[in-house]
């Protein structure tokens, strides 16, 4: 079984429905990263030095490959990543191996059969 990990970088209002429209696609579970900070294309301004940007969180998600593309269209869809600039991104890596997921293999495996 071959995975990816999405890492999705998202406004903390929207980490809940992220975590709901992931585990519909397929995720299992995820970490969450609470208090990120990034900058895009402008600058955020400041008001006397504090910044007046929105709280941040990172989500990792790791999922097996046949799943992964449905898995981060829809959280695209749900963050509403491509519809207004700031409002997050979420990419995929390869992971070349992994350990600690015995446990969800199998229902994975069950998953992706039925995919297939």
């Amino acid at each position: 079984m071959r995975f990816k990990l999405i890492l999705v970088f998202a406004e903390d209002a929207k980490t809940d429905v992220i975590m709901a429209a992931a585990r519909e696609a397929g995720a299992t579970g995820a970490t969450v990263i609470n208090n990120a900070r990034g900058e895009g294309l402008k600058q955020k301004k400041t008001f006397f030095g504090l910044s007046l940007e929105t709280q941040r969180d990172v989500l990792l998600f790791l999922v097996e490959e046949h799943l992964s593309r449905p898995i981060l269209e829809r959280i695209s869809d749900v963050g509403e990543f491509d519809s207004s600039p700031g409002t997050g991104i979420a990419i995929q890596v390869d992971v070349e191996d992994a350990v600690g997921i015995a446990h969800q293999a199998k229902q994975l495996s069950e998953i992706i059969e039925d995919e297939l």
